[in-house]
């Protein structure tokens, strides 16, 4: 009686088990060449919504680290800009000075001074930042100041505040940058330290003589707008350091953030080659039998 030599089913299990391996490696190799675990939220498995969260969290953070860097850097022109209204208002108080000797000629350089000064003094408010004016309020897109009238419209009176000047609103300039902070850092050009400066500039350009009395007044308002724009860029200052600090920690947070998703989703890859190696070992030894055994027959065992 013969016996019958079956290899068929030892053959197919060998078979998937190559197979099962093959398809191990090919989701490592993926993992070697990208160093994440897997290439879908779906093969975290448990993990996967701590992973969604983590990666919305680093998102919302970058957002607030942008928004915070424009407005840092917005302000920052600004309180350039506004550095610069202290040199022009000290310049006028200088040349008013020298005409308190009620000298003509002194007094002319005053007037000429100032006409020059006011010029100076719109194109300051006009600063813009990235194709914007930032002293327009929300009207970025308009010049905060029009001197077309303003500076020809008479000498006009140093005790009452004129901002026809203005051609931005009252919207002031925020950021926010985190979920329950926001810093509001605008300065509009109407602001009552650049009116005074612009009114006693206004005044005296547009003066044909200045008595006394007038070059007192001036300069007590000179006085007021030196202090007041002092304060203006002061605020400035403070809301810089508060877009600062928060992006910081935005930063900061980021950081962390990354880091515990990098946790969640990183794969050792020194490990990984180690294992593909093992892998491709078995693989090869795995094929090799495969084909020892269908190279066999009832011949084989009837010699």
């Amino acid at each position: 009686m013969m016996m019958r030599i079956a290899t068929f089913s030892n053959t197919e299990q060998m078979i998937s088990g190559a197979l099962r391996t093959q398809a191990t490696m090919a989701d490592m190799q993926v993992q070697e060449a990208s160093g994440l675990k897997s290439e879908y939220l779906a093969g975290y498995g448990a993990e996967t919504q701590h992973v969604v969260n983590l990666q919305v969290s680093v998102t919302r953070a970058q957002s607030y680290i942008d928004a915070a860097t424009l407005a840092d850097n917005k302000a920052q022109v600004m309180y350039s800009a506004v550095g610069q209204v202290s040199e022009v208002v000290n310049q006028l108080k200088s040349a008013l000075s020298a005409a308190t000797t009620a000298s003509g000629t002194e007094v002319a350089s005053a007037i000429s001074t100032a006409q020059q000064l006011l010029q100076q003094m719109g194109g300051i408010l006009n600063t813009q930042y990235d194709g914007e004016y930032v002293f327009s309020g929300a009207k970025t897109s308009t010049a905060a100041v029009d001197l077309s009238t303003f500076g020809s419209s008479g000498a006009g009176s140093l005790s009452t505040p004129d901002t026809s000047y203005y051609q931005g609103d009252s919207e002031l300039a925020s950021v926010r940058v985190s979920g329950g902070q926001t810093v509001t850092y605008g300065i509009t050009a109407d602001n009552s330290a650049f009116e005074e400066v612009m009114r006693a500039l206004k005044f005296v350009a547009n003066s044909s003589t200045l008595s006394s009395s007038d070059i007192s007044s001036a300069l007590s308002l000179a006085d007021s707008a030196v202090d007041d724009v002092a304060t203006v860029q002061a605020k400035l200052s403070n809301a810089t350091s508060q877009i600062e600090d928060a992006k910081s920690l935005q930063t900061d947070f980021k950081s962390y953030a990354e880091s515990l998703d990098s946790d969640l989703t990183s794969v050792d890859v020194a490990s990984v080659t180690a294992q593909l190696s093992t892998y491709q070992a078995q693989l090869t030894a795995s094929y090799t039998a495969i084909s020892k055994i269908q190279s066999l027959n009832l011949a084989s065992y009837l010699r």
